[in-house]
């Protein structure tokens, strides 16, 4: 017996490493010190910065890698990987520097692992951060044949002075909307349980556009990196960034909320998704579930002083995003609600 037979083929996992060496080194910056095949990946801190600060985050894709697998579709859940974890450290303010990926497989499936690398790199080059290196596990018997999991990691820098910090929402700033690509990399258990209850499947199609349903739930998530890179750039009075992931709403805008304040949101700025609706309708969901689930159709929140709405608007469009005012920062009241206009 050797370590081929027991499942783990190391000189598959040596070809596959040479498949995707040219999509890690597309992503380098001029930081990054040797290449692909350390123990460790080297990388300066950018030239200029007086009091650097490093923001560290780490993701998954959850159970979204199921549906994904089962239709054989894994670019998306590299891209996923990525803007999960980018999403999380910008909210400081910060600029991605440096990616790394974990991969976990029963077996080493070379075409669909390549295409995962593919996408992690390709949301790599849309962050503007290098791929600095990674693993990949072959571990037979603990993941089933041809299943994989993927968990990222990512460090972001920041001049300490440029830190985007709680205390600085203030008391009547507003509170700016971006669109979520949709359901992002959240909520997939429950999404599958209603995908078994429906019979759901590659022909399922909702809306009234008959939009697929399945393409629908597999659409990557959105990347924000771009966009507080140019807010951050055109100095706008950007007070608080909110990064609107697992928890939806209630969860995640308070988490850039300083003590004693809280915000009004206004449910009725924004259409809601047909997506949500069928999810709700087609597996009985309560109002309040979904609230706490789903990001509802926004995917990142922007704390801005008042007088500074027009002009974050106006680079949210140049930047290919829809963006509205979808609420305000106000007093927390004696009751002690996160969020004021959300269904109970």
């Amino acid at each position: 017996m050797d370590y081929k037979t027991s499942g783990v083929d190391v000189q598959a996992g040596r070809s596959f490493v040479g498949r995707i060496k040219a999509s890690v080194d597309s992503t380098s910056r001029p930081e990054v010190i040797g290449g692909l095949g350390g123990f460790g990946g080297l990388i300066r801190l950018p030239a200029g910065l007086t009091n650097p600060i490093l923001v560290a985050g780490t993701d998954g894709v959850g159970t979204k890698l199921e549906l994904a697998q089962a239709y054989n579709t894994h670019f998306g859940v590299g891209l996923d990987l990525v803007a999960m974890c980018v999403n999380d450290v910008i909210t400081s303010g910060a600029e991605p520097l440096f990616f790394l990926d974990y991969i976990a497989t029963g077996f080493l499936t070379p075409e669909a692992l390549t295409e995962v690398v593919e996408g992690i790199a390709d949301g790599c080059k849309r962050s503007g951060c290098a791929l600095l290196g990674g693993e990949t596990a072959e571990m037979p018997g603990f993941y089933s044949k041809g299943r994989y999991d993927l968990a990222g990691f990512c460090v972001a820098v920041v001049e300490e002075s440029k830190l985007i910090k709680t205390s600085q929402v203030n008391l009547g700033d507003k509170i700016i909307g971006v669109a979520s690509s949709g359901l992002h990399s959240n909520g997939f258990s429950l999404v599958r349980k209603v995908l078994k209850i429906q019979n759901a499947d590659e022909n399922t199609l909702f809306g009234q556009n008959n939009l697929s349903l399945i393409k629908t739930l597999l659409k990557p998530t959105a990347f924000y990196v771009q966009l507080v890179k140019a807010l951050m750039h055109e100095k706008l009075p950007i007070n608080g960034l909110a990064h609107i992931t697992g928890g939806g709403l209630p969860e995640n805008l308070p988490r850039c909320l300083p003590k004693g304040l809280t915000a009004f949101i206004d449910t009725h700025s924004w259409k809601r998704p047909e997506i949500y609706s069928w999810l709700q309708q087609s597996g009985d969901i309560p109002e309040s579930d979904l609230w706490n689930t789903f990001n509802l159709g926004v995917g990142f929140c922007l704390v801005v002083e008042p007088q500074g709405v027009g002009p974050v608007l106006e680079v949210c469009k140049s930047q290919g995003l829809n963006a509205w005012t979808m609420g305000h920062v106000a007093e927390r009241s004696s009751s002690g609600e996160e969020l004021i206009g959300l269904p109970k």
